[in-house]
């Protein structure tokens, strides 16, 4: 797979991306994601924000898939020194190549270590054991739970907050272009 930051004639594929992976899992009753959710502002504003990116992930000229990683995420984190980066909304086409989901989240992880930080940071909906799951497979340990994160209409809903050490990567800092 190849990656590059998106831009605003992406918004449209990344709206399409959310709202699949938002249908795929309210079809199987994970309460995670609403189609309609994050729309063409949402994407707008990640990408025109000087502290976070997002990325495009493509096998061959299809794309398969998009991420988010934030510098800062004090709803759910706090204010906290710059050691870690952020990943968010993780998301594959249907019928993405399977490892899709973990490519993306390596290269998350990368991009991360590049920038100098030494730890991946996500959180995932309490209610959804088996993302959690995921997560701990990939390497992620529970560091706490915060359960009144407030979402964007003002409700609350609870998430488990994991992080990964990235040490091992630290070899790559400035070893790879942003875009690469």
């Amino acid at each position: 797979m190849t990656y590059r930051l998106a831009d605003e004639e992406d918004i449209p594929t990344l709206v399409t991306l959310y709202d699949g992976a938002a249908r795929w899992m309210r079809d199987r009753g994970i309460d995670q994601w609403t189609p309609g959710e994050k729309g063409a502002e949402h994407f707008r504003g990640r990408i025109a924000s000087d502290e976070d990116e997002v990325w495009l992930a493509y096998d061959g000229e299809m794309v398969t898939g998009a991420y988010e990683v934030w510098w800062a995420d004090e709803p759910a984190w706090g204010e906290q020194p710059p050691v870690a980066g952020y990943v968010h909304r993780l998301m594959n086409r249907r019928g993405a190549p399977a490892g899709t989901g973990r490519a993306m989240l390596e290269r998350a992880e990368r991009r991360i270590a590049e920038a100098g930080r030494d730890r991946c940071r996500l959180d995932c909906v309490s209610s959804n054991p088996r993302l959690r799951e995921y997560y701990e497979a990939a390497g992620y340990v529970v560091v706490g739970e915060l359960p009144g994160k407030v979402a964007a209409d003002g409700s609350t809903y609870g998430v488990t907050l994991l992080e990964k050490d990235l040490k091992d990567l630290k070899d790559l800092r400035g070893s790879v272009p942003p875009d690469a």
